[in-house]
């Protein structure tokens, strides 16, 4: 059984990281003229072992939208496989405890008086 993608799995280097993507070119659409409308442009980055997809389609240049996208894919490495600081149990304070019951109080009196008396 092949053990989960981590954090530490992301490599430090383009060129690693560019071993485990698998590159597709396609047309981009919108201004540009002819030489944009005839030539493959744009650049889909996958990243094999994780699934996570990556485009560009902004410049003119293949070379530079497979930089972006190569920039876009480690971004999103990044943000979904960075460890997520562990969060401090914090005290509730007595007065918002009070607070909080003294709502519920209210709440449960409006709910009361909205019932319909059916006893008489």
């Amino acid at each position: 059984m092949e053990r989960p993608f981590r954090y530490e799995d992301i490599p430090a280097d383009a060129k690693a990281l560019e071993r485990d993507c698998d590159l597709s070119f396609y047309r981009a659409s919108g201004p540009g003229g002819q030489h944009r409308n005839k030539t493959e442009t744009a650049v889909r980055v996958t990243h094999r072992p994780t699934g996570v997809v990556a485009a560009a389609a902004e410049e003119r240049s293949q070379s530079r939208n497979r930089e972006v996208a190569f920039e876009r894919l480690r971004e999103k490495l990044v943000r979904r496989y960075k460890p997520r600081k562990a969060r401090k149990a914090t005290r509730i304070p007595a007065r918002a405890k009070t607070a909080r019951i003294e709502e519920k109080v209210r709440r449960g009196e409006t709910k009361r008086l909205r019932k319909v008396d059916t006893e008489s």
